[in-house]
């Protein structure tokens, strides 16, 4: 993405947050509608499985209750981005203080026309997932923002509350190291 984008990108999520701010509910439906797959693809990069819907909506609840303090100081997705973020993170802790359970969903189980897709692809998202959990909690969370979520080492320092510089080395490192895991 572009400087030119991502400052239209800005005017756009200003506008629909000032228009918001007026009362215009319509301006909500255009901020979930233009930042929800982005939190949606993110909350699966950190490891979130169950309840992703869930996760994402309480994401929106969460910055709509708080909109009125968001300074502009970061792009609305990078905020959007950091608040899903913690909320993750709270419920890693809550779940931690909770016994472990297994849920096997029907359309995890191969089909007999599937299977062998549905093997090599199994194996293959199991070592990039054993590489991930290799990485130290940083690298992994700069690792998939970069990665899976295209986005800039900036945006990742204003999420993850680093500098721009360390989002960098952290990156390299986990790229490196997560190269060698999976070609062992």
């Amino acid at each position: 993405m572009t400087e030119a984008d991502r400052t239209k990108d800005a005017a756009v999520d200003q506008e629909l947050i000032e228009r918001w701010r007026a009362g215009d509910e319509r301006a909500a439906t255009a901020i979930v509608e233009r930042h929800s797959t982005a939190l949606a693809r993110f909350a699966l990069s950190l490891g979130v499985r169950d309840d992703l819907n869930e996760l994402v909506q309480d994401t929106f609840v969460r910055a709509f209750s708080a909109l009125d303090s968001f300074r502009a100081d970061s792009s609305l997705r990078t905020w959007l981005f950091t608040i899903e973020r913690r909320l993750v993170l709270d419920r890693r802790r809550a779940a931690r203080r909770r016994p472990d359970s297994v849920e096997v969903m029907p359309e995890d189980a191969a089909t007999e026309f599937h299977a062998l897709d549905s093997m090599v692809a199994s194996e293959t998202e199991d070592r990039v997932r054993a590489a991930l959990t290799r990485l130290s909690p940083m690298q992994r969370d700069v690792f998939t923002l970069r990665v899976q979520e295209g986005r800039a080492y900036k945006d990742i320092a204003d999420i993850l509350g680093t500098t721009e510089g360390a989002a960098r080395v952290h990156y390299h490192n986990a790229l490196r190291a997560v190269k060698e895991w999976i070609h062992d």
